[in-house]
């Protein structure tokens, strides 16, 4: 696998603790039980129909060595996503990329991400743009017009394209390798689970389980206005053999659609 890839995910790495305080501090957590910890993938967010959309933000990470594993879609949030893995090595980070399809939605929805999407630089960089960050006006009275039909919508609009979670590999845990006693030392150190859909999404039997924290809480600001919203969370992911022997590379779109409300402002 390319370094440049391994280069790329470190610097993510550090600007989502920036804004995640708790995924180090699980981090730390779990290594003082003497767990090593692995990442199993990354997600991104971003908009369809711009330079950023998926079509665009793929070309990066197929140029670093990776190939398309899957595609996905979730009707009720109008989103459609993708995964891309290393094409032999499992054990290489995926990625997930999910884009929301913002025409689909009202058209005052769609004038302000329109709006916000003309502010984006045209040659859909993505290096320079996790530089960037935000580079569009933002203010409160927006985001909230957003986040009535979308928490999706009007957290890609706070927070712009940057990792939205890292995930824990459950896989390369010793002590804590089942997803039911992590999900209770992870309460027990006080942290609130993402319980929508039930705290374990997924199944062996569907070759992948699945839970989250939820996002942390962290103050932007809005032309000057100051609000405290959710940032990002941190994934815990366990795979299982499918009946070919090959651990399970992919994702299951009934948890992932669950997964996505971890960084909702309103349960």
């Amino acid at each position: 696998m390319n370094t440049a890839y391994f280069n790329f995910l470190e610097s993510c790495w550090q600007d989502y603790i920036a804004s995640t305080p708790s995924a180090r501090k699980i981090n730390e957590l779990l290594s003082a039980e003497g767990e090593q910890v692995i990442n199993d993938h990354i997600a991104f967010r971003t908009w369809s129909d711009s330079a950023f959309s998926i079509d665009h933000f793929k070309k990066i990470f197929l140029e670093w060595g990776l190939v398309e594993g899957g595609e996905y879609f979730f009707p009720n949030k109008k989103v459609r996503a993708i995964h891309l893995q290393d094409p032999t090595d499992p054990s290489v980070p995926k990625v997930f990329i999910s884009e929301i399809l913002w025409k689909e939605f009202s058209s005052e929805f769609a004038r302000i991400t329109a709006k916000t999407i003309e502010q984006l630089p045209t040659d859909g960089d993505l290096l320079s743009m996790m530089q960037k960050k935000i580079c569009w006006e933002q203010n409160s009275e927006e985001y909230e017009t957003l986040s009535r039909e979308s928490e999706y919508g009007s957290w890609l609009y706070a927070w712009g394209i940057r990792p939205n979670h890292f995930t824990v590999s459950i896989n390369s845990l010793k002590k804590f390798n089942d997803i039911l006693t992590l999900n209770a030392f992870l309460k027990e150190k006080g942290f609130s689970l993402n319980s929508s859909g039930g705290e374990v999404k997924g199944s062996a039997q569907l070759f992948l389980e699945q839970s989250s924290i939820m996002a942390d809480k962290m103050t932007v600001y809005f032309s000057g206005t100051a609000k405290s919203i959710p940032s990002c969370y941190y994934e815990f992911a366990k795979r299982y053999q499918q009946e070919n022997g090959i651990l399970y590379q992919g994702f299951n779109e009934k948890s992932a659609d669950k997964i996505f409300e971890s960084t909702n402002a309103k349960s």
